[in-house]
């Protein structure tokens, strides 16, 4: 019983006071349009995250709300990465990608050029530092938009439980990524049980000798969490630290705010 009930509390969305919540649309490219969440803090942020989800990343802001199965880690976490003063994006497909979404799309100029807006737009809203966080395909797009911008890019970069296999369904991984192009501080999140084939644990030692020349860089392993209610490369699992969420959010809060300049 207590099992099913914390997967029913995971599936509903987090309880967030309407006025911090807000859609929002921006232009990104001649003829396109970037939408995304805007949550804010209970406090002055002491910094912007712009959070990347995985799979084929689209959160579903064209219905005017995150839809309810949506449980993503990053997603279902987002309000919790608010509370610790934080000033939160859930980034959205641009409007001309609502058919394919972001498959094929996240190492593209276009994609950058979209994300440097929305940067563009949140130092705008509060003077502080921008970082990326991706879980699973997202980190693919965090990391390829820190490689890419070298003006107007992130301050730093949060990568959690990466793809870095080759991907067959999504078409792109890590691998597609110039880590070695990245200038800005990266942390490293991984579960050490993460069974997702094309995010193991073994491969982080790859991803930390590629991202050379990151002035800053750690990884930080995590283990345990409640037993997996979805398949190994879904949420709902060491993939997406099931049971372990506010351990998590807490330490990535932590380096982010510790970072700061």
């Amino acid at each position: 019983m207590r099992r099913l009930l914390l997967v029913v509390l995971l599936l509903t969305p987090m309880p967030a006071r309407a006025a911090d919540e807000q859609i929002r649309t921006i232009p990104s490219r001649p003829d396109v349009t970037e939408s995304f969440l805007l949550v804010k803090p209970p406090r002055p942020a002491v910094a912007s995250v712009i959070l990347f989800m995985g799979g084929r990343g689209a959160v579903g802001l064209q219905q005017g709300r995150i839809g309810p199965r949506n449980t993503n880690f990053l997603v279902r976490t987002r309000q919790r990465f608010a509370d610790r003063g934080l000033l939160v994006a859930v980034i959205d497909v641009p409007s001309d990608r609502t058919s394919q979404a972001l498959v094929g799309f996240r190492t593209s100029a276009e994609h950058a050029t979209d994300v440097r807006a929305l940067i563009a737009a949140l130092r705008a809203e509060a003077p502080v530092p921008v970082w990326l966080i991706g879980t699973s395909m997202g980190s693919v797009s965090a990391a390829s938009v820190a490689a890419r911008l070298a003006e107007g890019g992130p301050d730093g970069i949060v990568l959690t439980s990466s793809v870095m296999g080759r991907n067959r369904e999504m078409g792109e991984s890590l691998q597609d990524v110039a880590l070695d192009r990245i200038r800005v501080p990266v942390l490293v999140v991984h579960h050490r049980d993460d069974g997702c084939p094309s995010s193991r644990y073994a491969d982080t030692s790859w991803a930390m000798r590629q991202l050379s020349g990151a002035p800053k860089k750690e990884l930080l392993t995590f283990s345990g969490g409640d037993t997996p209610q979805s398949p190994p490369c879904e949420p709902l699992a060491p993939h997406g630290y099931f049971g372990i969420e506010e351990r998590v959010v807490e330490a990535i809060a932590a380096w982010i705010i510790a970072a700061k300049p």
